[in-house]
């Protein structure tokens, strides 16, 4: 079973920069890449659904905004560490919620999912909060 666990939640000023990571693992296969899956990236806000923020392909790396962080959100993979990231600049009050992030292991190409039911593994979310 893969785990995936977030981090680099935090408190911000309206403005600020945060960087989130979500790294995999998975016990007793060594060969274990995160290459090999889609990844997203979702927000839940409290009292709203959560909803998806990012994704990244498997298979070519094309990746995928909702409109409202495109141009301040950038996901990006490293390989080596076998990490996610979500790179968060000029963050705005409405970017508070908890952070989840999620993993496919379908080959997509092209378009990534932004679709909450396709992933199969969660991890188990960092709180994201912006505020004055």
């Amino acid at each position: 079973q893969v785990q995936l666990v977030e981090s680099g939640g935090g408190s911000v000023q309206p403005g600020g920069s945060l960087r989130l990571s979500c790294a995999a693992s998975k016990i007793g296969d060594s060969g274990f890449t995160l290459d090999d899956y889609a990844i997203g990236w979702f927000r839940q806000a409290p009292g709203k659904p959560q909803v998806a923020v990012s994704c990244i392909t498997n298979y070519d790396n094309k990746a995928d905004y909702i409109d409202s962080v495109k141009g301040r959100f950038t996901i990006s993979r490293d390989k080596s560490a076998n990490t996610v990231y979500l790179q968060m600049n000029n963050l705005k009050p409405e970017d508070t919620a908890v952070y989840y992030c999620a993993i496919d292991s379908a080959s997509w190409a092209g378009q990534c999912p932004m679709d909450r039911t396709v992933y199969e593994v969660w991890g188990q979310g960092t709180q994201v909060t912006v505020s004055s």
